[in-house]
């Protein structure tokens, strides 16, 4: 873990530096207080999950990848790529801007892009799994059991959840509407497919079948 100044917040040990600040700064302006005190959260369960596993990380970067992973996640997203594409792009640029290097911003920029998909982001560098891995912890409870129920129930009293399920719902079934073609190969489809009249998506097995070659 790199070694930065530290405080204390809802009982977990996290860094305290211009960079991190700056970072909250932003996804508070950006973000409606439910998906501000997401990222919170998930700042938190990323780095206590780090500590309990004794992993070896930079901290600014998980920092930075949890506070900043859903910066485009809003009902006035309108593309053009998938939202964690854009919002990657968003936090790579921020980071760049106030000097960090481009080995670490690219692993901000994998830990935004990667944040919904645990099947890879899991398996990269330890600061994209910690980002991923405290990301859907907060969101579906993958690995809920890692942290203890008592410092989760801090975190959640300090940072309330405020209808997150429902809210977050909507984004993602306004996605699914606005920018279906945003969605089709990724969880965003889900809600297309049981929110959203009309919503249709493409066969992969049509599309390996009509690929333009002769066999």
């Amino acid at each position: 873990m790199n070694r930065t100044s530290g405080r204390i917040l809802s009982g977990i040990s996290v860094p305290d530096t211009p960079l991190v600040e700056q970072a909250l700064v932003y996804a508070r302006r950006e973000s409606e207080p439910y998906l501000f005190n997401h990222v919170v959260r998930s700042w938190l369960f990323a780095a206590r999950i780090g500590q309990l596993r004794n992993i070896d990380y930079d901290a600014e970067v998980v920092a930075l990848g949890t506070l900043l992973h859903d910066i485009t996640l809003n009902e006035r997203f309108d593309g053009p790529r998938r939202f964690e594409v854009e919002g990657a792009d968003l936090a790579r640029i921020f980071a760049r801007q106030r000097g960090v290097d481009q080995r670490r911003a690219q692993l901000i920029w994998d830990s935004v892009a990667l944040n919904s998909i645990p099947s890879i982001g899991l398996y990269k560098e330890a600061e994209v799994a910690l980002c991923t891995a405290g990301i859907c912890l907060d969101v579906v409870g993958l690995q809920y059991e890692l942290i203890p129920a008592a410092e989760i129930a801090r975190i959640v009293e300090e940072f309330p959840r405020l209808d997150m399920k429902r809210r977050m719902t909507g984004c993602f079934s306004h996605i699914a509407e606005a920018r279906p073609e945003t969605t089709y190969d990724n969880f965003v489809r889900d809600f297309g497919e049981r929110y959203v009249a009309g919503y249709r998506i493409p066969s992969s097995v049509d599309l390996v079948s009509n690929a333009p070659f002769e066999e």
